[in-house]
């Protein structure tokens, strides 16, 4: 076994790797840009190497400098987590030839995976189930089109080296099939530094479900079962569960047999992913392989007891697997959901800054069991909340990489616990400074359709084809969140009544009769006549009436904490209450189960004060082109005077490995140009200003 392994990684799959790694009694280096310096991943690991400046390709992604912290530390050993090398067959070769061994799959295995194209051809060989297309390089935009309307629309067109969504495109006509082809090549040069695109016909209703494989280096190959992957945006995965609520047994062990029978083809060594699109029918077709952890591995620990981390370190360094495919099993349900710094209410545009608060959940569940004993798992247990994260309060959001703050994951004993687990986790993840996607994940495990398992990988283009608003999360009771509100007002009432020294006659009083006023946009406010019951600080207790409902609330917790729980009507709850933000210092803010509301608790006489206030318009801002999320401004593509047409391109902004053009939404003149190209850009922050 490695005395020292060398993570080549960063993040909080560096972070997991080192948590094994400890476990093992492995030593572990970091390696590190200077954007990271500060970073989590460096603090946990044993030593750690500057590999270079912020961008990836001057650290990250610059073998040679990896290759010489290995050398410089003594590490007898590289993992590459996911993303930057994990699946570069140079790399790995590299590393062989260097005498250090890599964990992950040999360089053969890679490269005969890591091409879309021969992998298909593989794949047929190996009789796996395959999508009708064209497997061949294609070279002009023309002969995509020719191609397309021979297999027949919808046709999805696909960079050879693609992943994570780039490089992609589905076509329904002659017109989308051309410039898709266009697009994806550029695409896929400046990702891949290979231009090579194909094409196949699309599966209608497709689900995305993964087999995760296992192979060592005596020939022995498994699957741990499946991933249900669908729920996507723009290709992106955003929750991820294991099983699938939707195939059958059949379904699982044949798609599991033909993912074990093509990495036998490719003499596979280490834990690998077969990806498969499943039709409505349960059809299913070989998608890629990729040859790496996966983010979404939790989810097949949970169910297995397997330390996925651990198998493939053991496989790298010889060890025959210590278990059989009958041995493997499937024990209750896990979901992860990816907690990604972007905002949903701004088209989940990246989100960078600092984490004035990062307080993640309880966590009580670990990496799977060390071992399986016979048919049952050492230390399985069911329940418990998993937060695998690179990141800390305090702690910097880079704009270099991608945008993961963390995974939350959670395992019940079906999936309609694991979805309550899920919901009440989510409301317990304290984020502030930066915004994330937690009141969309909230939706998406409320929707009805996700809750039945009625979905595919176009859910929420379906649902959610106008973007996300705040109206899109539904609440099973709203009042609830006011009578909140009022409850926390009046502890706060409590205590400063309780406050010595008060002048005679203007100490605070108790009153059991309030007004909520919810604040709402443009001044169109609802107001709640609320009745308190008296509060009791021995078992923290008090009633809330409303629109003729009572809510019995019971909480200890101290005021100021962001962080509420308690119990509402004897159910338990956990609740977000703070005062104020930057637009609306004296309201309280509360949120709950994805919903927010933003809330003044008055005295009758004050709130029908409030109602005489007038409504403040906010400036028109119609008149200037503002960066809709912090990043770097790479191209400003018009100049003073030059007459734009609606739907033109302005400019570019990357942040997160992602390009953001912005573009005219109506004719107009630029009288202005506010921001020069390579500056980095506030949020709000004007690039142009028309005429």
């Amino acid at each position: 076994m490695f005395k020292k392994i060398l993570i080549a990684n960063r993040g909080e799959i560096a972070c997991r790797v080192i948590k094994t790694a400890k476990k093992m009694g492995i030593a572990t280096v970091a390696v590190y840009s200077e954007a990271d310096k500060d970073a989590r991943h460096v603090e946990l690991a044993d030593e750690a190497v500057l590999l270079g400046p912020a961008p990836s390709r001057e650290s990250y992604l610059v073998a040679d400098k990896i290759i010489a912290a290995c050398k410089a530390t003594g590490a007898q050993a590289v993992h590459p987590g996911y993303g930057f090398l994990s699946e570069n067959e140079a790399f790995a070769r590299r590393c062989e030839e260097e005498g250090i061994a890599f964990i992950g799959p040999k360089h053969y295995s890679i490269a005969a995976m890591g091409d879309k194209i021969a992998s298909k051809k593989l794949a047929n060989e190996a009789k796996v189930n395959t999508i009708p297309g064209y497997n061949d390089a294609i070279d002009t935009p023309e002969q995509a089109v020719e191609i397309a309307k021979g297999i027949g629309y919808p046709v999805m067109i696909k960079a050879s080296a693609g992943g994570g969504g780039k490089g992609l495109r589905v076509a329904f006509n002659d017109k989308e099939a051309f410039e898709g082809f266009s697009s994806c090549r550029n695409e896929a040069r400046n990702s891949f530094g290979d231009d090579r695109v194909f094409i196949e016909k699309y599966v209608l209703e497709p689900r995305h479900i993964e087999i995760q494989v296992l192979g060592d280096s005596h020939g022995n190959v498994l699957y741990l079962n499946e991933r249900e992957c669908s729920i996507q945006r723009r290709h992106q995965k955003v929750i991820e569960e294991a099983p699938s609520p939707f195939i059958s047994d059949a379904t699982r062990k044949a798609m599991g047999e033909q993912a074990v029978a093509l990495a036998k083809a490719v003499k596979y060594q280490s834990a690998g992913t077969v990806e498969f699109v499943v039709g409505k029918d349960q059809d299913f077709y070989f998608l890629e392989m990729n040859t790496r952890l996966q983010v979404e591995h939790p989810v097949t620990e949970c169910i297995t007891g397997l330390d996925l981390v651990e198998q493939m370190i053991r496989v790298a360094a010889g060890e025959k697997l210590s278990f059989t495919q009958a041995d493997v099993k499937k024990e209750g349900w896990a979901i992860e959901c990816r907690i990604n710094a972007e905002d949903p209410f701004r088209n989940f545009l990246p989100s960078t800054g600092r984490l004035v608060r990062y307080a993640p959940p309880a966590a009580d569940l670990e990496q799977g069991s060390e071992t399986l004993q016979g048919n049952a798992y050492a230390g399985s247990h069911f329940g418990g909340v998993r937060v695998d994260t690179g990141v800390y309060e305090g702690g910097e959001i880079p704009m270099f990489y991608d945008s993961m703050i963390a995974k939350l994951i959670v395992h019940g004993r079906d999936r309609n616990e694991a979805i309550a687990k899920m919901r009440e986790a989510l409301n317990g993840f304290v984020i502030r400074g930066i915004s994330s996607n937690i009141p969309f994940q909230a939706a998406l495990l409320a929707h009805p359709k996700f809750v039945t398992g009625q979905f595919n990988t176009g859910f929420i283009a379906e649902h959610y084809s106008r973007g996300f608003r705040a109206e899109d999360v539904p609440h099973d009771d709203p009042l609830f969140l006011v009578a909140l509100a009022a409850f926390v007002r009046r502890k706060a009432r409590e205590r400063a009544a309780g406050i010595s020294g008060q002048l005679p006659g203007h100490g605070v009083a108790h009153k059991n009769q309030m007004v909520v006023v919810q604040l709402g946009a443009e001044g169109e406010h609802v107001y709640h006549d609320v009745t308190l019951g008296d509060f009791d600080p021995k078992t923290g207790t008090m009633d809330v009436s409303l629109g003729g409902k009572t809510f019995a609330i019971q909480s200890f917790t101290k005021l100021g904490a962001v962080l509420m729980t308690g119990s509402v009507n004897g159910r338990p709850f956990s609740a977000q209450v703070e005062h104020g933000s930057s637009k609306r210092p004296l309201a309280l803010r509360v949120a709950h189960n994805g919903t927010a509301i933003e809330a003044l608790v008055l005295l009758p006489r004050a709130a029908e004060l409030f109602k005489l206030m007038p409504y403040k318009a906010p400036p028109d801002l119609s008149k200037f082109l503002l960066s809709p999320m912090p990043g770097l401004l790479v191209d400003v593509a018009v100049t003073v005077g030059q007459k734009v047409l609606a739907g033109e391109k302005l400019a570019v902004i990357e942040a997160m490995k992602m390009e953001n053009i912005l573009v005219a939404t109506q004719d107009c003149v630029v009288k202005e140009v506010r921001a020069g190209k390579g500056e980095s850009l506030a949020v709000d922050q004007a690039i142009l200003a028309f005429e």
